[in-house]
This record gives C-alpha cells, structure tokens and sequence, in this order.
C-alpha cells in the first residue's frame, strides 16, 4: 500500500508516519509543501525527520508562488482580515498543501493521502475537501483524528518506538508561511490567559530606530519596495523582514471554527497587515464609494469561504474576476512608516487620483458648485428624514 502523506515534521506528522507502517503496512511518501516562512535549514530538518520516522521517500515542493497567486493575490486585493484583525494566513497555506499532495500522488498512483489533523480543528477540513475533490475515490486517512491521539500520548508512542521527537514537540503548535505564521496550544485556549513573553520569535531584541518604507503598487498588487522591483513573494518576504524588526504584526484572534466552536490563536503577520492597510489606502484615492463596498463585501464572504475549505466552489473564481476587475486603476504608491510595535500609512499617491483640488479641497473651498447649490443640496438631502419625522417624530424630546 503506498501512501502519500502531507508532512510538516512536527510531531503529529512524524507520528503518522510510524503509524501507517505499523497499523496499516504501508510504504509512505512524505510532502513537505514549502508555503514561506522555512529556510533552508528547517527544510532540511524537516526532510531528516521524515526519513528518520521510516519515510520511504521524502518530497519537497516550492509552493510560494502558487501559494500567491492562488490566494495572497486576492486576500490582499481584497482586504480580507478575519474577524477585523486577522489575515487568514493558514487556510491559503493548507490549500495549496493539499493541492500540491494530491499532485505528489496522482503521479505515483498512491492508493491513499493522508494528513495530521486532529479532529477539533479546522485543517481536517481544508485538506478533506481539497484531496476529495481532486482525488476522487482515493481513501483519506487521518491517523491522529481517527485515533483522538493527545500530543502527550504522540511523544510517549514515537519514544517507545526508539523514534526521534520533533524539538518543542510539546509546547505549541506552529505554523509558519508566506503570510504569517500563527501559534496554538498552551496559552490560546484560555481565553483570559496573555501570551508569555516569548510567545513570538525574536521577542526581547533590540528594536531599531523608527523607518520609512515605500511600496509601489500596480493592479492592486505591491510590486516594489522603496523603488526596487520584487516579484510576489519575494515583496512579501521583504516587507516581513523589515517589519519584524520593530515588533509589528503580532496579534490574537478569537473567532469562529469551520466546525462552528470558538478559536483562539496568536499569530504574527506583518507584512500581510502592512501591505492590506496600505493598499486599502491606495483604494480609498481611487476607487469610488460602491467599487469599495461591493469589492470588500464580496472579499469578505471569499475570505470566509476559503477560511472553511471551499476554495473549489465556482463561486470563488467568479468573485475573483469581479476583485481583480476593481483594481485596474489601484496604481501607485504607499508610504509607510514603522515605529515600535505599531505603523502607519502616511501618504499615498496615484495617477488615477479621485481628489481634484481643482474641484474642491474638502472643508475649504468649491468650484464646481456655488454656495446656494451646496445649500440646496443639504436641504434635498434631509428630505427622507424630514418625511419620517413628520409622520412618527424622531426628535428625542
């Protein structure tokens, strides 16, 4: 039985692993799907342990661009935060994963996929309907899920077993990718309870003196940093780099499950809140009032669809062509500044600019209309209102 199974090399994994040989016979190939966020040293961890765990062969796939294109691409045209505040960095992550696993074993004919998730959370989801979908007829098999397997229970078994266990196996679950990397375990299920002080990596480093930075925009996409040109995620990854430094993007996110409980999470995500804030800016100059609120509105339900697994709705590629069609114009540059834990859009500029002063300076002055007209449109204005009043009074005394 060959089997192909998602592998981050983490303990949930690495004991998948040592329970498909051992319960079920089977010859297992790992994926390690390299969505941002791994150096070349953790993937070379990663790879070890999946040998080391009884892995017969062990695959890595770059899936950084995809990853963008698939899906940064509209969360940041979009302006998708979960919840106000959360960049719904997984979900594109474990869709692509799943993509890229299903790809791994159409073309080695695997007789099953596999994945770690437990059955509480929300990635047994994203990768069912992912490998369901592209895999047809081809068994799922949850090992930790069907197992209701305790991370405790995971580090006794794969010890007894003489089998290495992932450093850190027992604190926190960690995921890191291009568009942030999220915490759970420990401190996030006590909704009362503060992240400890070294909850996110590098906490405790000296924080430099506050910067400036310039992204350049085109089609609603970043597409340079202070004048330099960078492709997709490489921009991403730069902007991350820059941020983290001064402690910016860290956050925690109550929401709701795919299963419909609550969820807690800590995550760090600054190059995805940076660049939202600046390009929601950007679109503020130069879209009008209804492009705004139909694009947001529509990106927001996108964002919630592909947060439960759905990204393989038709409806998803429908609304994308409507988000991509709004940003033709969203075209220039963001300032950005970076201050200690915080920043701010500080100036935006575009050629396709909707304030004219040529036109009006709000608050100050008009050309395109006199005094009298601007009275007269107030007093249009008020008539909805007006009619209410008289018919049922809205005054509050």
């Amino acid at each position: 039985m060959r089997v192909v199974l998602a592998f981050s090399g983490g303990l949930d994994t690495s004991y998948c692993v040592a329970w498909l040989r051992r319960e079920r016979g089977a010859e297992v190939t790992t994926v390690t799907v390299d969505t941002g966020g791994l150096d070349r040293e953790e993937l070379d961890r990663v790879a070890a342990q999946a040998l080391a765990v009884g892995a017969v062969e062990h695959r890595e796939v770059d899936a950084r661009r995809a990853t963008y294109d698939h899906f940064v691409a509209t969360l940041i045209r979009g302006n998708v935060l979960r919840g106000g505040v959360y960049p719904v960095s997984v979900a594109a992550e474990r869709t692509q994963q799943a993509i890229e696993v299903a790809r791994v074993a159409h073309e080695i004919g695997a007789d099953a996929v596999a994945h770690g998730s437990t059955g509480a959370g929300n990635d047994q989801v994203r990768f069912d309907v992912g490998l369901a979908v592209l895999l047809p007829g081809v068994p799922i098999i949850a090992p930790i899920r069907e197992l209701g397997l305790t991370r405790e229970k995971a580090i006794e078994e794969l010890a007894s077993l003489g089998l290495p266990v992932p450093a850190a196996a027992g604190r926190y679950s960690v995921n890191q990718g291009l568009w942030g990397t999220t915490l759970g375990g420990g401190w996030t299920h006590d909704p009362w309870q503060a992240p400890p002080a070294d909850a996110w990596p590098g906490t405790g480093v000296a924080i430099p003196p506050a910067e400036e930075l310039v992204i350049g925009w085109n089609a609603g996409l970043p597409v340079s940093l202070d004048g330099d040109d960078l492709d997709g995620p490489e921009l991403v990854e730069a902007v991350a780099a820059r941020v983290r430094r001064h402690g910016i993007g860290r956050g925690i996110h109550i929401g709701e499950t795919v299963l419909g409980i609550k969820g807690r999470i800590g995550f760090e995500a600054g190059a995805a809140l940076v660049l939202i804030s600046a390009h929601r800016e950007l679109e503020k100059l130069v879209l009008t009032r209804w492009q705004s609120f139909w694009k947001d509105h529509l990106a927001q339900f996108w964002g919630d669809r592909l947060h439960e697994g759905q990204a393989f709705d038709p409806v998803m590629g429908d609304i994308e062509a409507m988000i991509a069609s709004s940003q033709r114009r969203v075209e220039g540059r963001a300032r950005v500044r970076l201050d200690e834990g915080r920043f701010l859009v500080t100036g935006v500029e575009s050629p396709f600019s909707l304030m004219d002063t040529d036109v009006a300076r709000y608050g100050e002055s008009h050309a395109l209309w006199s005094g009298e007209e601007a009275r007269a449109f107030a007093k249009v204005a008020a008539i909805p209102s007006l009619l209410a009043a008289n018919v049922g009074g809205v005054a509050p005394w």
